[in-house]
């Protein structure tokens, strides 16, 4: 949480760039190298993670971190702040693998859905207080949130230093050190394309639902109000919504989740006031928070020992993709088809990706037996 806290130099990274005097076609050209180094990252990630070890591929992530983004913040034209673009974007996805492979490796059944159900809490809780925290602080200087979005990779480094402790060993990768391992692997491929679908959904709430309020002729202030609601109720329904989940059958609740998400944001044209806006963040709102409890345990169930750290890489990448993927989409059908069929788009997509999860169930299910205990190697 103190790390995502921080992290408020990518949500104001065109306001960065305006206050530069950076062109919008150039912008979108850096805000894509941004999104291209996270897609690179997320997969050097995961392979450090097994190769080099969970607490090694933490502090390389954060320590890094901090550089790449003095780097973009002194980078004195558009090339070099491409390129410091993707090293930002690299860096800043080196870590999530390797913190999500080590609670995985350290917990099993019940206490591991928990757990990952814990770290999506505290990473919107964070989410939530860097949305707020940026807006005061982009007001006083961009040199602010940059400072202090590399102080909290700094501390998030430390609090690893000093809590986790080396061990001398590390997991012996399974299936060798590459993602071939993965890619042999059928069921998880599924899971991966049907995650990808769900994160490009999710990515919507990010572009076209903005976008939509924009060409209602709406303020930006309601676009605030979308992102306050939604933070609100992640944070709030989260510790009240996981006994429940916690109950039943998980690979159930994620379908629905997909489904209400799906169905949740497509809903958005539905409608063109502030009230309609707001109403349906609530909707897709309450299918994150469900879905959040359960997706990563299922991920984490599914990689054998010693290849957490591939497996959790390559969750990481659907999201990273999807922010690439979501707003080319967005775009073209805009443009093309219209909004309509955007929204058409993202209901079907949430109807069929719940369908595909229910009947990927049974095959899940029985991939959740706790692993063997992993192979240890000298360090």
């Amino acid at each position: 949480m103190a790390n995502r806290i921080g992290g408020m130099v990518v949500p104001f990274l065109v306001f960065f760039l305006g206050a530069h005097q950076v062109s919008e076609q150039d912008t979108g050209w850096i805000v894509t190298a941004l999104g291209a180094g996270g897609v690179a990252g997320s997969v050097l990630g995961g392979w450090l993670a097994d190769r080099a070890g969970h607490r090694t591929t933490l502090l390389i992530g954060l320590l890094a971190a901090p550089a790449s983004l003095g780097f973009l913040f002194a980078a004195p034209g558009v090339p070099v702040m491409a390129a410091a673009a993707v090293l930002v974007g690299v860096t800043a996805k080196i870590y999530p693998p390797a913190a999500a492979a080590l609670v995985a490796d350290g917990v099993t059944g019940a206490q591991r859905l928990r757990a990952f159900s814990l770290i999506h809490w505290a990473y919107n809780i964070g989410a939530a207080g860097a949305a707020a925290l940026a807006g005061f602080l982009a007001a006083h200087g961009f040199g602010l949130i940059f400072a202090i979005d590399a102080g909290t990779s700094l501390l998030f480094a430390a609090i690893v230093v000093a809590g986790i402790p080396r061990t001398g060993r590390r997991t012996r990768p399974a299936g060798g050190t590459g993602y071939g391992i993965l890619l042999r692997d059928k069921l998880m491929l599924a899971f991966v394309a049907l995650a990808l679908s769900q994160e490009i959904v999710y990515s919507l709430t990010e572009y076209a639902v903005p976008l939509s309020i924009r060409l209602d002729g709406l303020s930006p202030a309601v676009f605030g109000t979308v992102a306050v609601v939604n933070a609100a109720l992640v944070v709030l329904l989260q510790p009240v919504v996981y006994p429940v989940v916690a109950r039943l059958n998980r690979y159930a609740v994620l379908a629905g989740a997909t489904a209400v998400v799906g169905l949740g944001i497509a809903a958005t044209g539905l409608g063109h006031t502030p009230l309609w806006y707001a109403i349906t963040t609530a909707i897709w709102s309450v299918g994150e928070v469900a879905g959040g409890i359960v997706a990563g345990a299922i991920a984490a169930d599914l990689a054998p020992a010693g290849a957490q750290g591939r497996y959790q890489g390559v969750i990481t990448w659907t999201a990273a993709s999807a922010r690439l993927i979501g707003p080319a989409v967005t775009t073209w059908l805009f443009s093309t088809a219209g909004p309509g069929a955007l929204w058409s788009a993202t209901a079907v997509t949430g109807v069929v990706g719940a369908v595909c999860l229910l009947a990927l169930a049974p095959a899940l299910a029985r991939r959740s037996v706790p692993a063997p205990a992993p192979a240890l190697v000298p360090a």
